[in-house]
């Protein structure tokens, strides 16, 4: 069960880091975060379901997450994969729809909830929050024009091209190189459109090339540059 607790827990400094907020003044961030409750949220958890009206906008505190659809053949599409610092739940609550789509957490996760018109009277009262909403939503564009261009790449392109997009968004600089969570491989295949033995194999050849180190927990690419070459 979700364990919801107060904004003034210790958590509080976490929504700052989210990069809606960045270049708000705090007098207006702390107002429209009045209402905000976090909840944690075990890995492969339900946040939210297709057709659940959109009472509030989530914001991003811990952990990843996945936005999932299903097509005409009834196979589960992955979207989108989501880190620290973003934000889901938006759509719904500008266009007062239910939801298209469900969010299922990948890791443990940490989400702050904020209520649908909280979001909606920031938005229309504070320029740079409809600004920063803009940027977000010219940037996944790009990112799903770039995929679907890739789709007619070789599977090499295709998995790299995903390792990159989840290191661009919330990869953590180690000593080693450039760290992002360990995703089940049949998540990575429903994000690049691949067989699930086909995103295996080309991990395998990544590994071997020296391209990347895997754990249980994490991946880390050691040459980003390197894996970027790989994308025909």
């Amino acid at each position: 069960m979700d364990d919801p607790y107060s904004f003034d827990a210790p958590i509080n400094p976490l929504i700052y880091s989210v990069r809606f907020f960045q270049g708000l003044p705090k007098s207006v961030v702390e107002k429209a975060l009045i209402h905000l409750v976090t909840r944690s949220h075990s890995a492969n958890q339900v946040i939210l379901l297709e057709n659940d009206w959109g009472t509030s906008v989530y914001f991003l505190l811990e952990g990843w997450v996945k936005i999932r659809t299903y097509n005409l053949d009834g196979k589960e599409v992955t979207l989108n994969i989501l880190g620290k610092g973003e934000l889901f739940g938006e759509m719904a609550a500008l266009d007062e729809a239910p939801r298209a789509t469900d969010v299922i957490t990948l890791t443990p996760t940490v989400t702050g909830n904020m209520p649908a018109q909280d979001f909606v009277q920031l938005i229309q009262t504070e320029p740079i929050a409809g600004i920063r909403l803009s940027q977000l939503m010219a940037r996944r564009l790009r990112q799903v024009n770039r995929r679907l261009r890739l789709r007619e790449s070789d599977s090499m392109s295709r998995v790299a091209d995903t390792l990159l997009f989840l290191a661009e968004g919330q990869g953590i600089q180690a000593q080693a190189g450039m760290q992002i969570p360990n995703l089940p491989h049949r998540e990575l295949s429903s994000f690049s459109g691949l067989a699930r033995e086909t995103v295996t194999r080309v991990l395998a050849k990544l590994e071997k090339k020296g391209l990347i180190v895997r754990n249980q927990q994490t991946l880390c690419i050691l040459d980003l540059q390197a894996l970027e070459r790989l994308i025909g």
